[in-house]
């Protein structure tokens, strides 16, 4: 068949990342992010690490694609060099790692060595016309994934770089600059020093699970006292003023074993770890979390404030997953020496397989780069999307009792309302957000004025520990009413931690409060995201990206005088965000919610009979506490 001479041949890259945790596709074509996603959205495994087949049909079929039409697939690590660390690594310390040396070797012998054979096979997998990939795979190194991921999305045109992470091959953390089209990282931290490892270590210390539950020690931090970082930074690590440092590890045990810890770290935090989901009733753990929170940040403050004066850059750029500790983000902005920060809001190994497809674009086939004013990430809205003709017959076959909405307004009028009634909402809108954060797609909403709604959506909603927090989603115009943003005016991807403004504080009296009990205390006018040190994690909610959820909080701002709402992710503990209107109904089915928005469609609990519904400990018991 004979090309019309007007169209042209375009570039299609798909990215991946896969078999550790995480495991994500992405899809550029000529140099646009069209697609991505996690694997996990599709399975319903949480991290699911397993090759990202559903995610690569997804990207596929958004792209209009076969996987025998695509030029290059990217692949966001090196295998060979991972599994040079990890021979070297057990044969330093044996024979004490043998265990671990004989789990961990029929996966790499049958598997991780041969990744272009699994990755042809995956490809096989996908639904579509047989015709095999028989073009280039390509290997990019892990943290220049994770670098080319805070890069080229950046709206910066130049800027330094700073990826943080548990390991990759042997890097933990890397820096260097961007410029144009260009990425180059000059300098490496290398295993066993970590500081994502050092994190993880008091995670699973403190009773959470290791790739998990990092956010909820961080969530947990503001309860103690950093009592202890002093004899983090005397016993565990060896710690330099450009922040890189040394580990001692006689503490750890991740490199022989199957446990961060070992006894002498316990002894010298004076007992054992926490017995996953029991009580947190010890004050010791909430200071140790409070202490290795405040160890981080210097850590991170440090390494960015040495990379400023070596690069001159004045801008920065941020992945790897310990550039998802929002607080420690806020302190380099806020305290650091850099003008503004972007960070990737996949920052974890998710976002490496978008920044493997975008690497092979700019650095490898030297494509220029054009720079959006706010950035290309396009929200990170990048997953499906599903319409009105498409839930419709869904909720017909369910026989749920629905309004239907013609119009925007007329939506958004309706469920500010039932907002400002206290009423706890699921929206369901537009195309899936890619990385951990529900952006106002997938998310659960609730009135942040409320001083019950913190507990009533931990306990009752979500099903997990009552100290977690809740981020607000607050007008971009009205941020700086309500938080304190000298230095942080948009944060669209949920990301920064700033202080609850003065003016917005109640004048409380919590002295005699500690731990867990600082929740009993009224802390400002939003009480609901208010976190118990007076910080949020806060999102910024702009015309442009957001669309919908920007009229709806406009239109709860009209209705209450209070630009901010509690913005939480669709799902229950342990399950995935929530990906299709099947999984978003059964959620609002099962749980305490009060009203589910999908597209155009508001059902009402109290309206619904369930004929048929399954039985809600069945539900819960199907997702593996995280």
């Amino acid at each position: 068949m004979l090309t019309s001479p007007c169209l042209r041949a375009m570039t299609s890259i798909l990215g991946l990342s896969a078999f550790y945790h995480d495991s994500a596709a992405a899809l550029i074509v000529d140099g646009e992010i069209v697609a991505a996603a996690q694997e996990e959205r599709f399975t319903r495994k949480k991290h699911d690490h397993n090759f990202p087949v559903r995610a690569v049909e997804y990207c596929l079929r958004e792209g209009g694609l076969q996987p025998a039409d695509l030029d290059y697939v990217s692949f966001y690590d090196k295998p060979l060099l991972k599994f040079e660390r990890l021979l070297e690594t057990y044969l330093a310390y044996a024979p004490a790692g043998f265990r671990s040396f004989l789990k961990a070797m029929p996966l790499w012998l049958n598997q991780k060595l041969y990744i272009p054979r699994e990755i042809e096979r995956g490809l096989a997998a996908v639904p579509g016309d047989g015709r095999p990939f028989r073009k280039r795979f390509i290997f990019t190194e892990h943290h220049e994934s994770h670098a080319a991921s805070a890069f080229y999305p950046s709206p910066f045109e130049e800027a330094a770089i700073l990826t943080v992470d548990g390991v990759g091959e042997w890097a933990t953390a890397s820096y260097g600059v961007g410029r144009g089209n260009r990425i180059e990282l000059t300098h490496e931290l290398h295993f066993p020093h970590s500081l994502g490892l050092l994190y993880s270590a008091f995670t699973y210390y403190c009773g959470f699970k290791v790739n998990s539950g990092e956010y909820k020690l961080m969530g947990l931090a503001p309860y103690g006292e950093p009592k202890y970082a002093d004899l983090i930074t005397s016993h565990l690590i060896d710690l330099k003023d450009d922040g890189s440092f040394r580990m001692d590890m006689q503490y750890f045990n991740y490199c022989q074993g199957l446990t961060m810890t070992n006894d002498r770290f316990h002894q010298l935090f004076g007992g054992p770890p926490r017995v996953a989901e029991t009580r947190i009733e010890d004050q010791r753990y909430m200071d140790i979390a409070a202490s290795i929170q405040k160890v981080t940040e210097e850590i991170m403050l440090r390494m960015a404030r040495y990379i400023h004066r070596e690069t001159g850059m004045k801008k920065l750029c941020l992945a790897g997953g310990v550039a998802l500790n929002c607080v420690a983000n806020g302190v380099i902005l806020r305290e650091g020496p850099f003008e503004d920060i972007w960070i990737q809001p996949a920052a974890g190994d998710a976002g490496g397989a978008l920044g493997a497809a975008q690497f092979v674009w700019h650095q490898l086939l030297e494509k220029p780069r054009l720079v959006q004013p706010r950035d290309s990430q396009r929200g990170s809205l990048l997953g499906p999307h599903y319409r009105d003709e498409q839930i419709k017959p869904f909720l017909d076959s369910v026989h749920a009792k629905y309004r239907t909405f013609d119009d925007d307004a007329s939506l958004c009028d309706f469920v500010a309302e039932l907002l400002a009634s206290e009423n706890v909402v699921g929206w369901f809108q537009g195309r899936m957000e890619f990385g951990p954060r529900a952006l106002g797609s997938r998310s659960i909403l609730g009135d942040a004025r409320s001083p019950q709604m913190q507990s009533t959506m931990n306990l009752k909603i979500k099903f997990r520990e009552s100290f977690r927090p809740f981020a607000p989603s607050v007008l971009e115009e009205r941020v700086d009413e309500y938080f304190e943003t000298r230095h942080c005016q948009q944060s669209p991807y949920m990301l920064l931690v700033a202080e609850v403004a003065e003016s917005k504080r109640a004048e409380t009296d919590g002295a005699g409060l500690r731990g867990i009990d600082k929740l009993k205390m009224k802390r400002s006018e939003v009480p609901a995201i208010t976190h118990v040190d007076y910080t949020a994690r806060i999102q910024t909610v702009d015309r442009d990206r957001h669309g919908r959820y920007y009229a709806l909080i406009r239109k709860f701002e009209e209705k209450t005088g209070c630009p901010v709402i509690i913005n939480t992710s669709f799902n229950v503990r342990g399950e995935p965000i929530v990906c299709t209107p099947e999984e978003a109904f059964r959620c609002f089915q099962n749980t305490g919610m009060d009203a589910l928005v999908l597209e155009h469609f508001v059902l009402l609990k109290e309206e619904q009979t369930f004929a048929g519904s399954g039985d809600r400990d069945a539900y819960l018991q199907q997702f593996q506490l995280d």
